[in-house]
């Protein structure tokens, strides 16, 4: 993308290409813990060629392509893969468990599936075949599977067999039967304005939605967020976050892409191999949410990294303590690190801190409206404009809006008024400058180290379980992740528990990070006059009940 331009009709097969062009032979994507080292030239290269195999495969344009994966290095591959072939990138949270991706897969309609061998403790090759059974005795590439009407094929990222799986060199030896006037055919069919990515977000109703964002919501968000870190081809982006939330495949990916940056990743976030990596590739930004920031600060091993090479990035994901905000200008060089706020709804950033802010609006604050986008703060009641320094939700309109929820209409219909306002569900003040401040949220999501968690998903499984009459999920205040899941929980008449037994329920169904951590057995709930139970005085109450939870100390 052209630089200090306003939006950009591109596809983001269009925009690697242009990076291609420019900075052929510059790194495009490093692993330091292992022998990988691609240039914008090798890189789009295997694009190319997974890309041309998924068509000889059959893939066609409109098709969703779940990945299931940490952030190993064909994940940035396949981004760009399924774009050039007018696929839609349908990205899976690593933590998801049976019910998750079964959820997710039927609701997704999906037609394609890639996924590793599995994450820390969740076999994901297992559970695919628990969930398909029929892979085991039918042809690949032509599944018919009872519970996934509409899936096609499951494909392994790595070169082990399964059974009815396609292998990556495989599908990389298959591109040669696509012929390159039918690839740049299919290239040229496409519309910026095509569906190229989809990410599955809860929603107070409990059940994920699929958020659809185009080649033009986010790769104009993608290169926004760069312009406002001033990157260019000489910077190197050390990617701690994961690639299937859009911190890391927009703010993180798109960014770099569209300014030709260096993208140095971890495949998981640790540490010492963040520090390693800034230390010997000589990264001049890093990404991370607060808890990450911390981790390092925190590590007895800080002090021996040589992280002078840095000079900007991002936190985001949860609000960052003042503290650590001002170690990371002052121990970690970031004197032009950025605060982004936003919802994969809004592509996903919508406001986002400059270089130059003074350190209050770096810490007090999410920044300002980005280029090309309104923001405003609305009263929830009669969606008049609040004034400046009066608390309202937080609304986004512009290109960077999406293009809806796969399927669900009515959804659709509450998150994007009438007029294109994006309700972001946050509440906020902004100042005279036009400064951001979030200071609460309208929903009752609970933010757990940067990832988010509904109530109403958890409440909605824990009701299965035998001897609960009601249940209420709400945030435990906590030092090292900004929020603990709780569980407020009224037992039937006779019934008995532990909250042993409930986080046993939980195991193996739901993602780890989901089950509840404080339980709470109670008799009632505070409740309005008109009898809706008033989940502030929830927080209030778990604050008290479970003080620990402020003690903890973040993880070195």
């Amino acid at each position: 993308m052209g630089r200090n331009t306003a939006l950009r009709e591109i596809t983001l097969g269009q925009m690697l290409a242009e990076t291609v062009e420019q900075w052929p032979n510059r790194d495009a994507v490093v692993y330091v813990d292992r022998d990988f080292r691609l240039t914008w030239r090798q890189f789009s290269d295997l694009v190319d060629e997974v890309a041309m195999g998924l068509m000889a495969l059959g893939v066609g344009h409109g098709e969703k392509v779940a990945l299931w994966a940490n952030n190993v290095p064909y994940w940035v591959v396949l981004q760009f893969a399924t774009a050039r072939i007018g696929a839609v990138l349908l990205t899976v949270n690593t933590h998801y468990r049976r019910a998750e991706l079964e959820y997710l897969l039927k609701q997704s309609e999906c037609e394609n599936i890639f996924l590793m061998d599995g994450f820390r403790d969740i076999d994901y090759v297992a559970t695919v075949n628990d969930l398909v059974p029929e892979l085991k005795t039918q042809e690949r590439g032509r599944l018919k599977a009872e519970k996934f009407p509409h899936l096609k094929r499951v494909l392994f990222l790595g070169a082990e067999k399964h059974r009815g799986m396609y292998t990556l060199p495989e599908i990389q030896a298959l591109s040669v039967m696509t012929a390159p006037e039918d690839y740049e055919a299919r290239q040229a069919a496409l519309s910026p304005h095509d569906v190229v990515n989809m990410q599955y977000t809860s929603g107070t109703t409990g059940f994920p939605k699929g958020v659809q964002l185009t080649h033009y919501n986010i790769g104009n968000n993608g290169y926004w967020i760069g312009e406002n870190q001033k990157f260019t081809e000489h910077d190197r982006l050390c990617l701690t976050v994961p690639l299937f939330h859009c911190f890391g495949c927009v703010l993180g990916v798109l960014a770099a892409v569209s300014h030709g940056t260096a993208m140095i990743i971890l495949e998981n976030f640790e540490p010492v191999l963040a520090m390693t990596s800034v230390e010997q590739e000589k990264c001049t930004a890093i990404y991370g949410v607060p808890t990450m920031f911390i981790a390092m600060l925190e590590h007895k091993l800080f002090p021996r990294f040589d992280l002078s090479s840095l000079r900007t990035g991002i936190m985001a994901g949860s609000p960052c303590p003042v503290e650590f905000m001002k170690r990371a200008i002052d121990e970690m060089h970031m004197r032009e690190i950025t605060i982004c706020y936003g919802l994969t709804e809004g592509s996903p950033v919508m406001t986002q801190t400059r270089v130059g802010d003074s350190l209050r609006q770096m810490t007090e604050t999410v920044g300002r409206e980005m280029p090309e986008i309104e923001v405003r703060i609305v009263d929830p009641e009669t969606n008049e404009e609040c004034p400046r320094g009066v608390i309202g939700e937080i609304c986004c309109r512009g290109y960077n809006v999406m293009k809806g929820y796969y399927n669900n209409p009515e959804a659709t219909a509450t998150a994007i008024d009438l007029d294109g306002w994006l309700h972001s569900g946050d509440l906020g003040t902004m100042d005279e400058e036009g400064y951001v401040a979030v200071t609460g949220r309208l929903k009752d999501m609970i933010i757990r180290g940067g990832e988010n968690v509904y109530p109403r998903e958890i409440e909605e499984f824990l009701y299965r379980m035998e001897g609960i009459l009601d249940v209420q999920v709400a945030g435990v205040p906590s030092r090292k992740y900004g929020e603990e899941v709780g569980a407020f929980i009224i037992l039937k008449p006779d019934a008995a528990m532990e909250p042993e037994d409930v986080q046993d329920f939980c195991r193996g169904q739901i993602s780890r990070y989901k089950i509840p951590k404080y339980i709470a057995f109670v008799e009632s709930y505070p409740m309005t006059a008109s009898g809706k139970i008033q989940k502030y005085k929830l927080r209030e109450l778990a604050a008290e009940l479970f003080p620990q939870a402020m003690q903890e100390t973040p993880k070195a």
